[in-house]
C-alpha cells in the first residue's frame, strides 16, 4: 500500500519529488500545505489535489496523512521538521537540512522520541550509478589504494543575476541560511563523506558575494592518508567531471548527480573501460528523485531502523564539515548564535 504524504514548499523541486513519488507507486499525495491559499491552489490543481491547507497546524493534524515532504526555505527547515516528527508523520526533509548540528541531532532525538523516520532527501547518492561506484572502490577494489579525488559542482544560478542587481534572494541570503556551500556544495560534500567517511579535517577558500554568503568555492577534506578537493558554485559555472585517483588508475565520473558515466582508465595497458550502468531520465526542468523514492518508502515500509541510522550519521557528518567551513570564512546563521 502506498504512503500518503502531504507537502510544504510549492518549488519545482516540489514538482519532482511529487512526479517521482508517483512514478514509484510507492507514494500517494493526499495533502498540501502553502501560507497563501492561491499559490496552495495553483500547485494543488497541477496535481490534482483538493486537499489544501494555510494553517500549518490544520495540515499535520490530517489523519490521512503518513508523511510530509518539507522544502521550504532553509532557514525554516528545523522549526517545521520538528513539528512535523512531533505530529507523529514521517519527515523528508530537503537538503540542507539544518542549518547547525545542534538543530540536527534535536530533530534525530525527536524522530525516535516519536517512533517515526527522519531522512535528509540526499537524492544522488541513492542513485544506482553511485552506488556502483561504491562497490567498485571498496567492495571490488578498482583503484586499490586511494591517492585522492577532486569533485566538481559549479552551475551558475539565475538568482545571481538579482544579487548582481542589488537584490538578496533567499538562496543568497544569510538570514534565510543560504550560500552556495548550502545549496549545491552540500552535492559533492555529501558524494565524498558517503564514499569516504568523516574527514580529520576540512578548509574552505571561498568567494563572498555582495549578500555576505559565499558565491561559491574550493574545498580540501582532509583524510588519513588522501584529500578530496572540491569546487562549487552558483556564482559560475564548471565543466570539469568528477574524479578518483589511485594505484590500479583512474575513475572519471561526470558529474556529482545524474551519473552517466563512470570510466576506469587503467596505467598498464592505457585503455579506458565504462563501468556505468543505466542511468534514470526525467523530463526538465525535473529532477531524478525516482530512485530515493524507492528507497525512502522501503526503509519506513520496513522499519529499516540500520539503513536510516546510517543515512542520518551522513546527514550528521555533511552538516558538521558545512558548519565549520561556513564559520571558519565568518558566513554565520542566526541558527549559528543559538549552538
Amino acid at each position: 500500500m502506498a504512503i500518503t504524504f502531504g507537502t510544504i514548499g510549492t518549488g519545482w523541486i516540489t514538482d519532482s519529488w511529487i512526479d517521482a513519488a508517483h512514478k514509484s507507486s510507492k507514494w500517494q499525495l493526499c495533502a498540501i500545505y502553502s501560507r497563501q491559499q492561491e499559490q496552495a491552489a495553483q500547485f494543488g490543481a497541477k496535481h490534482q489535489c483538493s486537499n489544501l491547507y494555510t494553517s500549518l497546524a490544520e495540515f499535520l493534524a490530517d489523519a490521512a496523512m503518513q508523511a510530509v515532504y518539507v522544502a521550504s526555505p532553509n532557514n525554516l527547515h528545523f522549526e517545521q521538521a520538528k513539528l512535523v516528527l512531533r505530529a507523529k508523520k514521517h519527515c523528508l526533509l530537503e537538503k540542507p537540512a539544518t542549518s547547525t548540528t545542534e538543530e540536527w541531532g534535536e530533530l534525530v532525538a525527536v524522530a525516535k522520541e516519536e517512533g517515526v523516520f527522519l531522512i535528509e532527501a540526499y537524492r544522488h547518492i541513492q542513485e544506482a550509478n553511485y552506488k556502483l561506484l561504491q562497490k567498485l572502490l571498496h567492495h571490488d577494489q578498482k583503484l586499490g589504494e586511494i591517492y585522492g579525488a577532486s569533485f566538481t559542482y559549479a552551475s551558475y544560478s539565475s538568482r545571481y543575476n538579482n544579487v548582481l542587481a542589488g537584490e538578496t534572494p533567499n538562496i543568497f541570503s544569510l538570514a534565510m541560511s543560504g550560500g552556495s556551500l548550502v545549496d549545491i556544495g552540500v552535492y559533492p560534500v555529501t558524494f565524498a563523506i558517503a564514499l569516504f567517511g568523516e574527514p580529520k579535517s576540512q578548509t574552505y577558500a571561498p568567494f563572498i558575494c555582495r549578500t555576505g554568503v559565499d558565491g561559491g568555492g574550493v574545498i580540501i577534506l582532509q583524510y588519513d592518508h588522501f584529500g578530496v578537493q572540491i569546487n562549487h558554485a552558483k556564482a559560475y559555472t564548471s565543466t570539469a567531471p568528477c574524479e578518483v585517483y589511485g594505484e590500479k588508475g583512474t575513475l572519471t565520473i561526470n558529474a556529482t548527480t545524474d551519473i552517466e558515466s563512470i570510466r576506469h582508465w587503467d596505467p598498464r595497458t592505457k585503455e579506458t573501460q565504462e563501468l556505468a550502468g543505466p542511468c534514470v531520465r526525467v523530463v526538465k526542468p525535473n529532477v531524478n528523485m525516482l530512485e530515493e523514492a524507492v528507497e525512502f518508502a522501503r526503509i519506513i515500509t520496513e522499519k529499516d531502523r540500520v539503513a536510516a541510522d546510517a543515512l542520518a550519521e551522513i546527514s550528521r557528518i555533511v552538516v558538521k564539515v558545512t558548519s565549520d567551513l561556513r564559520r571558519q570564512n565568518n558566513i554565520l546563521y542566526p541558527a549559528d548564535t543559538k549552538a
